[in-house]
């Protein structure tokens, strides 16, 4: 197998609406397509059985973000 040394990214789209996708060492990252922020999983989360509980602290604190 060829192990993940360096970050890897795609574009993906849902919808009309195009994300980058970002997979490196640490976990994975999904941002909107031109942003810099975006949503992020750790790997260990993902493992653990915490991803759910990730992705909603993850979501609560990028609400209301933008004014």
């Amino acid at each position: 197998m060829t192990p993940l040394d360096k970050p890897l990214r795609r574009e993906l789209a849902v919808g009309d609406q195009r994300y980058t996708l970002l997979i490196d060492p640490q976990g994975l990252k999904i941002t909107l397509r031109g942003h810099r922020q975006g949503v992020a999983l750790a790997w260990s989360d993902l493992i653990n059985g915490d991803a759910q509980l990730a992705a909603a602290l993850n979501a609560s604190t990028h609400e209301g973000g933008s004014s």
